[in-house]
């Protein structure tokens, strides 16, 4: 294969026609990567007549540079007849770090078959030999470019096939990879042997994303633009002109993962910037006062844009930032070390906010964008590619029991009530290989974990007893589109046992008086498959111990995870005070596993509760001695719940003063009458308060906290 021309983008010679391919060279290396138009991961595919093209026009029609195998689309060619071949791979190409799940279409695969990118093999529990014709693999880490792709049954050489160039490794990944269309979500942008600097500049789907940090010259970080759903491009460029732009590698999604807003920037000094948006629509808030210190000693308003810029005396080395607007909730940042504020005001959901007046636009909703998918749930046979199901699961004893499975996606919370989805798997499932299930769900990545067991709608509530589960990484899920041939290996059978020591909280008057413990089983940074058995509850005491039965060995579909605990001192049914305890990580059940200790309860000192508030004065402190918080957050609401004034401060503060809203601007005095305070001690791993987002504002971000409510009257 020869290069037609020369220079940084070339266009590159392949057998059976030609492909548009941009070739960037750096350090004697180049990247390549396929210009598929609008194709997205599920479009395009490998083959070893044309490595790249697209399966479908799509939506728009044929895209530029976009060249079908030989023959066209539909020319019914009939594939290879050799006994043994790879013909294609799908999706052709992912990120350099692996993880990406596909499926290599050939013939003469064995369920022993083995698979290679380049030269990494894929682990024995990533891979999942369907029939002959189909493997499903996650794909291992590898070097950016284009590498072999190649299969072997077993340890017989004379079956070994390889797809030339059949893969191509993305040379940047996005982490996360995917975020909502609102926009402002924080990721890490890494790249293989590139030179990043702060000429360099990124866009999503041709829109800037903002740089927050270049790291060093392989990673950075930026903020993203709002977007329509679906898979958008990555384009990277430095600053002297070479790019490097990766298709369909980030997603938006109608969901919001917490990486965006918050605190970024270098060390304060002299000026301060402030951003503000709306938290539901992502736009600009124009007209919002800003006001830095305690006694206002600056005031300023977003313009058009959403932003604030601040100078002068009132900024030292931290500055309390109060951010406010009529029809929205404020919040303030107490102590902000960084330069850089980026602010989501929630919408006030009043009627009086709806007047006309321009404060909150009215809305017929959000159209959520909603693709589906399809696959398999499958049990590896007695007999090679044999359709034997529920293997691993006992047989029902009574007339009323069923076989059962269930499909899920990972949830952000390990401490989650499991919800089993309505739709379920069972014998009478069609499929080929094994029994076939139906989801639908925002655009994307996804891990899926499958639940199998018994189950009795005959009593109430009705009982689902797990004996076994599987898991499978790296699905990507465009907008408004169908991923298909998705098999989930049922592999981990549900029969180990855990015990965990804990050692409870300083109980007071109030509480708390119980435990609550969970297990979940963590999928790398992905997120968190929940158990049936992953909950134990008991009176609490000092010291005690609780078992965890029915639980997953970290084994085949589950190797290389681990295990996340937690527990909760709560006061009678999970109500207030509370204190959950920092999630620990394990790895086996041969020994049991110490939980503690626990963040003591917070007590608000200023106001006392049931007394007067002068609405600026706010003093925390806690039931005990013990850790202490990397965050202290507390919600004021008034008017019975409608409007809520959140404070977030470092640490344990000894005491915080507020300003006030009402002689700054009276229409956005504080409102008098009852209120209600929900105090907040977090702590959060490896936390930096100048690098805070959103995420760290709620249960998902902390890895323990406690907290309680007060009331006083304004």
């Amino acid at each position: 294969m020869q290069p037609a021309s020369s220079g940084r983008a070339a266009q590159w010679e392949r057998p059976g026609g030609r492909a548009s391919v941009s070739a960037v060279a750096r350090r004697d290396f180049r990247f390549w990567f396929v210009l598929c138009g609008a194709c997205t991961a599920v479009e395009c595919q490998a083959s070893a007549e044309s490595p790249f093209s697209r399966r479908s026009t799509g939506e728009n029609g044929g895209a530029p540079g976009i060249v079908l195998p030989p023959g066209g689309a539909g020319a019914g060619n009939a594939p290879s007849t050799a006994p043994h071949a790879i013909l294609s791979v799908d999706p052709a190409h992912g990120p350099f770090t692996g993880g990406t799940r596909v499926l290599v279409r050939g013939n003469g695969f064995a369920s022993s078959a083995r698979v290679w990118f380049g030269e990494n093999e894929v682990p024995e529990s990533d891979r999942l030999a369907i029939d002959p014709h189909r493997i499903q693999v996650t794909v291992p880490p590898g070097t950016a470019g284009l590498v072999d792709v190649i299969a072997q049954n077993g340890d017989d050489a004379s079956t070994r096939v390889v797809l030339p160039a059949g893969y191509l490794y993305d040379p940047i990944v996005a982490e996360p990879a995917s975020g909502p269309t609102a926009g402002g979500t924080e990721i890490v942008v890494r790249g293989q042997d590139t030179a990043w600097d702060e000429e360099t500049r990124v866009t999503i789907d041709r829109e800037p994303c903002e740089i927050v940090e270049v790291r060093d010259p392989t990673e950075l970080v930026c903020r993203t633009p709002p977007g329509t759903p679906g898979a958008k491009a990555i384009r990277v460029t430095t600053g002297d002109g070479e790019t490097v732009e990766v298709l369909d590698a980030f997603i938006y999604g109608d969901s919001d993962n917490g990486f965006r807003g918050g605190l970024s920037g270098g060390a304060l000094s002299g000026e301060l910037r402030v951003i503000v948006l709306n938290d539901i629509t992502g736009d600009a808030v124009p007209g919002a006062t800003v006001i830095v210190g305690a006694d206002a000693e600056a005031v300023e308003r977003t313009n058009a844009q959403g932003v604030a810029v601040v100078n002068g005396e009132a900024i030292g080395k931290t500055a309390t930032v109060t951010v406010a607007r009529r029809c929205f909730q404020p919040i303030t940042f107490v102590d902000v070390p960084v330069d850089t504020v980026t602010v989501y005001l929630d919408p006030i959901l009043s009627p009086d906010c709806f007047s006309g007046e321009g404060e909150i636009p009215s809305s017929g909703g959000r159209v959520t964008s909603i693709s589906t998918i399809s696959g398999e749930l499958v049990w590896r046979g007695r007999q090679e590619f044999s359709r034997d199901g529920w293997t691993n699961v006992p047989l029902p004893l009574t007339e009323t029991e069923r076989h059962v499975a269930y499909v899920l996606r990972l949830a952000s919370d390990p401490t989650a009530q499991l919800r089993l989805p309505t739709t379920s798997v069972t014998p009478d499932s069609s499929g080929t290989r094994g029994f076939s299930f139906f989801m639908t769900a925002p655009p994307g990545n996804y891990t899926l974990y499958a639940l199998a067991g018994l189950e009795d709608r005959s009593v109430s509530p009705p009982a689902f007893t797990a004996y076994a589960m599987g898991l499978v990484r790296g699905v990507a899920l465009p907008s408004k589109a169908s991923v298909e041939d998705v098999f989930i290996d049922v592999d981990v059978p549900l029969d180990h046992a855990l015990e965990l020591e804990v050692a409870g909280p300083t109980q007071t008057k109030r509480g708390p008086d119980q435990i609550e413990a969970t297990l979940a089983v963590r999928i790398g940074n992905e997120g968190y498959a929940l158990l049936p058995n992953g909950r134990r509850s008991a009176r609490l005491q000092a010291k005690q111990t609780l078992e965890f039965v029915g639980i997953p060995p970290l084994i085949n579909s589950l190797s290389r995870q681990s295990y996340v605990i937690g527990a909760r001192a709560v006061t009678g049914s999970a109500g207030v005070p509370r204190s959950v305890v920092a999630l620990v990580g394990a790895t086996n059940t041969n020994a049991p596993v110490e939980l503690g200790p626990f963040l003591e309860v917070p007590v608000l000192e200023t106001p006392a509760r049931n007394t007067a508030w002068n609405g600026r004065d706010l003093v925390v402190g806690a039931a005990g001695a013990g850790p202490d918080p990397d965050l202290t957050l507390i919600d004021v609401a008034g008017l019975g719940g409608v409007q809520n004034w959140r404070i977030v401060a470092p640490g344990a503060p000894d005491a915080i003063r507020l300003p006030d809203l009402g002689a700054v601007d009276p229409s956005l005095a504080w409102p008098r009458g009852a209120q209600t305070f929900r105090v907040v001690r977090a702590q959060i791993a490896g936390f930096d308060y100048g690098e805070l987002v959103y995420r760290h504002l709620g249960p998902a971000g902390w890895h323990a906290y406690a907290e309680d409510a007060f009331f006083a009257t304004y």
